[in-house]
């Protein structure tokens, strides 16, 4: 399998990266900063130099010439602004699922945010309000595709770098919680391997599921 992720060169996409390359598989990292691309080459990763706030739909489609899946794993990152979440987060997400379209790639996964689809509360932080409502945006503009891409959209809980423990809740509600990017990353390898999930939009926190199970059990629920 030849999988495209945009954000390759983030904490989830480099670990994901890593799994893809164990196996066998083929991994490559969109990168706007081509200073990166030494390190996803070390991960045996390949790296393609491509600006998502800057690039046409096909310029970024001629990346994803010839790959089984595409995966949005992009961000503006902490420490943008609102504008930032509205051309990254949303449209980013928007150009990456336009793009893949034309290069004919239908398998499309989304790394979003747990409960997104919620209107932020009051006295939310105005960036993160805006980061929240750019997610959600671009998660119902990619989940409207159906027939037009095989598309599943993962909602992570608050993200750690504590070593993954490979037990999980993934379900399309659940109770906001934490999870490690190493769980992330084993749950986007797996859903890569489960069709069966798409045009599911999963919450992921940690659990007590070996995650093989909570992905398969997610599938066997959406039938």
């Amino acid at each position: 399998m030849r999988t495209v992720i945009a954000g390759g060169h983030g904490k989830i996409a480099r670990r994901l990266e890593k799994l893809l390359v164990a196996r066998g598989d083929e991994a490559v990292g969109l990168v706007r900063n081509p200073d990166h691309a030494a390190e996803l080459r070390a991960l045996g990763a390949e790296p393609a130099v491509c600006d998502l706030e800057s690039a046409s739909v096909a310029e970024v489609a001629r990346s994803l010439e010839g790959a089984d899946a595409a995966l949005f794993a992009a961000g503006a990152g902490p420490g943008s602004g609102a504008a930032r979440k509205e051309t990254m987060d949303r449209a980013g997400a928007v150009l990456f699922a336009d793009a893949a379209e034309l290069a004919g790639v239908r398998r499309f996964l989304v790394v979003s945010a747990i409960h997104v689809d919620r209107e932020p509360p009051p006295g939310t932080d105005p960036v993160f309000a805006a980061y929240l409502r750019a997610k959600a945006a671009a998660d119902a503009d990619i989940s409207a595709r159906t027939g037009r891409l095989a598309w599943t959209i993962l909602r992570p809980g608050g993200l750690t770098d504590e070593p993954g423990t490979g037990l999980v809740t993934l379900a399309e509600s659940a109770e906001r919680g934490s999870i490690s990017r190493d769980d992330v990353a084993a749950v986007l390898l797996a859903l890569l391997d489960t069709p069966t999930t798409t045009g599911l939009t999963l919450d992921l926190v940690s659990g007590p599921t070996p995650i093989a199970q909570a992905v398969s059990d997610a599938a066997r629920v959406a039938r």
